[in-house]
């Protein structure tokens, strides 16, 4: 795919996703696979991007008094370090794509499933608990760091299906674990070690970047004016389960 229209692709990516607190990054990994990118340098390209998208949402969410640094802080706090570790992680491509696809494929249509069946869902009040978000966010930050993307897509679906907060905060919550999460992944990615770095193909992919800072400007907007609570959770799980199941087809072709 040529790059303009990659880049035009990642501008309506980032604006879907930037609407409900997400940077984009399983969507951009699978694009870049789509497109025939080299597979070890997704990870950073995706990264990159999520941290440009996020930026501008956790400034509009913050802006509009949405996001809480407190709350955010139990799991950002594993997260980071365990994020940095999984991007120095070497992982197959297969492992890569495959595993990326299930989670998110399970996580879309649990999310889905309770939104049209509110009575199903039930109120965690203790989910800010250290003892229990810790290790939670450093999990997500594990698994984010070794696919490169920010975690977000996984912390949002597990925080909608305890109804840990309203949508809209929730969408605040997803982008500021995105952030700090992609700032580590990243950082990992860019010191792996070997023969083969991903820096050559990370500074040429600029014209995607300049297009995920317009569609996620437009996007963080939406989400934080115009976009209902309940549009925002059943867009999220939506956007999960596409991605998801585009990735596991990709697999099986593989």
């Amino acid at each position: 795919m040529p790059m303009i229209a990659l880049a035009a692709v990642f501008l309506v990516v980032a604006v879907l996703y930037s609407s409900v607190g997400f940077g984009g990054g399983s969507s951009y990994n699978a694009l870049l696979v789509l497109s025939g990118t080299d597979f070890r340098s997704i990870p950073a390209i995706s990264l990159s991007c999520n941290i440009v998208v996020v930026s501008g949402g956790v400034y509009h969410f913050h802006k509009a008094g949405l996001l809480e640094f407190k709350a955010l802080l139990p799991f950002v706090a594993l997260s980071i370090p365990m994020s940095w570790v999984g991007g120095h992680v070497q992982i197959q491509e297969t492992t890569f794509i495959g595993l990326l696809g299930l989670v998110l494929l399970t996580t879309g249509g649990q999310m889905i499933w309770t939104s049209l069946r509110p009575g199903m869902r039930r109120k965690i009040h203790n989910l800010d608990h250290w003892a229990i978000s810790v290790p939670v966010g450093g999990m997500i930050g594990l698994l984010s760091g070794m696919v490169g993307i920010g975690g977000g897509i996984f912390l949002s679906p597990l925080l909608n299906l305890m109804t840990w907060a309203e949508p809209r905060k929730i969408a605040a919550m997803a982008s500021g674990f995105i952030l700090v999460n992609s700032l580590a992944g990243l950082s990992g990615q860019l010191m792996k070690q070997g023969d083969w770095s991903p820096a050559d193909e990370w500074l040429a992919s600029w014209p995607l970047l300049l297009a995920v800072l317009v569609g996620g400007q437009v996007g963080s907007c939406l989400g934080t004016r115009i976009l209902p609570d309940e549009w925002i959770r059943r867009l999220t799980g939506l956007l999960v389960i596409y991605v998801g199941a585009r990735l596991l087809w990709q697999w099986f072709a593989m």
